[in-house]
C-alpha cells in the first residue's frame, strides 16, 4: 500500500468518526454525510495533513454504513468492555463515534490487520483527547476486536 493509500484510508476513517458524531449530535442521515465526505467536507481536520477529496470513499461509507445498521450490537460489543459502571451512554460522544467507527471496520473490514486499525483509532482519539482517552479507546477496540473477530481471521 502506498503513502496515498494509506493517507485516503486515514482520512476515511476520521471523516467517519467526525460523520458519527454529527449524526448523534445533529440528526443528519447517513446520505447527508456521505453527500459531505464526497463533496469534500469531511474530514474538517485543524491540521491539513490529509486532503479529504482524496479520502477512501468505500471505507468511509463502509464505516458509516454498517455503524449505523448495526449500532445494537457493536454497542453491545463496545459496552461489555467497559469499566463496572460506566455506561456507553456516559463516554463523551467523540469516544462514542471513534469506539464505533473502529468496531465497524474491526467487524466489516478483517482484511486489515487488527493493529493497524487499533493504531489508526488510538491516534484519532489523540487528535481529539490529550488525557487517558487514547489509551481507553485502545483498550476496548483490542477487548472488542475478541468479539468481532474469529480466531480464524487472526484476531
Amino acid at each position: 500500500m502506498n503513502d496515498d493509500q494509506i493517507s485516503a484510508r486515514h482520512s476515511a476513517r476520521l471523516a467517519a468518526v467526525q460523520a458519527l458524531y454529527q449524526m448523534e449530535v445533529s440528526g443528519a442521515t447517513t446520505e447527508d454525510v456521505i453527500r459531505d465526505f464526497s463533496a469534500g467536507k469531511l474530514p474538517r481536520e485543524t491540521e491539513a495533513t490529509y486532503s479529504a477529496s482524496e479520502g477512501d470513499l468505500d471505507l468511509f461509507k463502509v464505516l458509516v454504513e454498517k455503524a449505523v445498521e448495526r449500532q445494537a450490537t457493536l454497542d453491545r460489543a463496545i459496552a461489555r468492555h467497559l469499566s463496572k459502571g460506566w455506561r456507553l451512554e456516559r463516554l463523551d460522544a467523540v469516544a462514542r463515534a471513534i469506539l464505533r467507527a473502529g468496531a465497524a471496520e474491526l467487524e466489516q473490514r478483517q482484511d486489515i490487520p487488527k493493529a493497524v486499525v487499533l493504531d489508526e483509532y488510538v491516534e484519532i482519539a489523540k487528535s481529539f483527547f490529550e488525557g487517558p482517552e487514547p489509551g481507553f479507546i485502545n483498550a476496548a477496540l483490542e477487548a472488542c476486536a475478541r468479539d468481532l473477530r474469529s480466531e480464524a481471521e487472526g484476531a
